[in-house]
């Protein structure tokens, strides 16, 4: 069986990402620039001639709207592609984020007693989501837009090599085979 590709893709910008707010279950809409640079990402896709077979996208509005500017082909939404929920911090400035815990490269568990999640359970639900959606069988090359801390999470597990920026409207490029993915490359939108 030849590998599957899926392209994992960060929403576009968003007015709390502008206010550096911290915006996990909840949601904030795409700001013009947001806008623009799905469409350049659509663009770019269609320039190298790369064509989805499906999409799917986080139930979050961010994440739906950034897929409808990439692409007119329908689309699934997914709750396993949701934004890590972090609880009474959501709306909040992003400076009462704790420190990254720099022996696990997260937040860790930190946000669960205020009713958030922790990282093991957002590198979970994302991870078992993506396989599922690379186990279908008719899936051979995907696009799923997600958000900056639920692919972050996802990236840990499988890239060792190097640390990964993981900017708005960023594409990464994963090879999938035999239940694991591969990093190929990241795409990044060129202002």
């Amino acid at each position: 069986m030849m590998s599957k590709t899926l392209y994992l893709m960060r929403h576009g910008q968003t007015q709390f990402n502008q206010l550096h707010k911290i915006q996990g279950a909840c949601d904030s809409p795409l700001t013009k620039k947001g806008i623009a640079d799905a469409k350049k990402v659509g663009q770019l896709f269609q320039r190298e001639g790369i064509e989805f077979d499906h999409a799917y996208s986080s139930t979050q509005e961010r994440a739906c709207d950034t897929l409808e500017q990439i692409t007119k082909q329908p689309y699934q939404r997914l709750k396993g592609l949701k934004e890590w929920n972090f609880g009474v911090f959501e709306g909040e400035s992003e400076r009462l984020n704790p420190p990254v815990d720099k022996s696990v490269g997260s937040y860790g568990d930190f946000f669960v007693p205020y009713g958030g999640e922790s990282a093991d359970q957002v590198q979970r639900r994302v991870n078992q989501t993506l396989i599922e959606i690379m186990e279908r069988p008719d899936n051979q090359q995907v696009l799923a837009v997600s958000h900056g801390g639920a692919i972050h999470m996802f990236v840990l597990k499988w890239v060792k090599e190097h640390k990964l920026h993981i900017s708005n409207c960023s594409a990464m490029k994963f090879s999938y085979d035999n239940k694991a993915f591969n990093y190929e490359k990241t795409i990044e939108v060129n202002d």
